[in-house]
């Protein structure tokens, strides 16, 4: 019988079976924190965990708990893992599923590419299906984790293609325009960028209220398609 305690060790074997320093050294120039990682390539990932639901298919309740063991590593595969074979059971997701997997922030979700990969992956089914409401991401807006407030604006991206008024959705990043930290201003710039490629028009009425006050790396994602001229409307006055 399989238990999260032995499929936790199995998953770490292999991640320890192919380790490639080399791996680690070619992507560690993307994170701005310190890579703890492997160097398992996504492929061989993705072989091990074909492997592991064919041979063991585990339900979500035992993904779930070994995906706790996983986030509590300090290694960039393990929380890979815990998100991969979350994704895998997407059938199986409830709203106290989207509760649980909002507690991984603090536990094991510290850098960017984990976070993206949660929302535009995982969080964003929950939305889609309409498991949870977007309000769900409420609470997220004021927590002391940033990657958990970067993930209230990238989880949005995926609902853009749902509407055509977005002002609602501008209202509820609100809270986060004025937000200090890098990634949180990353990825609502990236949201406004890609809702101003839907719908100019409002996406440009939201951004004119805030070009004087709100940090400029938002506006730099933000603006990144427009023309030169374009992008000109929305400098800070001086």
């Amino acid at each position: 019988m399989t238990t999260p305690q032995s499929l936790y060790t199995d998953l770490i074997a292999f991640c320890q079976a192919h380790a490639d320093e080399a791996i680690v050294n070619k992507y560690s120039r993307y994170f701005k924190e310190e890579h703890d990682a492997y160097g398992v390539t996504f492929p061989l990932m993705q072989q091990k965990l074909q492997s592991v639901m064919a041979e063991i298919s585990p339900d979500l309740k035992t993904v779930l708990e070994t995906s706790h063991l996983l986030l509590k590593g300090t290694k960039y595969e393990e929380t890979s893992f815990a998100l991969m074979m979350v994704k895998a059971l997407k059938k199986e997701y409830i709203p106290e599923t989207f509760e649980e997997i909002g507690r991984w922030f603090g536990i094991g979700i510290k850098n960017w590419a984990h976070t993206d990969a949660l929302c535009s992956e995982i969080l964003s089914v929950f939305l889609l299906k309409k498991i949870v409401d977007y309000s769900a991401l409420a609470e997220w807006r004021n927590s002391a984790n940033k990657f958990q407030r970067r993930a209230v604006p990238v989880t949005l991206i995926k609902l853009l293609k749902e509407r055509n008024d977005y002002r609602e959705f501008f209202k509820f990043i609100e809270p986060l325009m004025m937000d200090q930290a890098r990634e949180v201003n990353q990825g609502a710039g990236w949201f406004l960028r890609e809702a101003w490629k839907k719908q100019p028009f409002q996406t440009e009425e939201f951004l004119l209220k805030w070009k004087d006050s709100a940090p400029r790396l938002i506006f730099q994602y933000a603006t990144e398609k427009m023309t030169p001229e374009g992008k000109a409307r929305f400098r800070r006055n001086k």
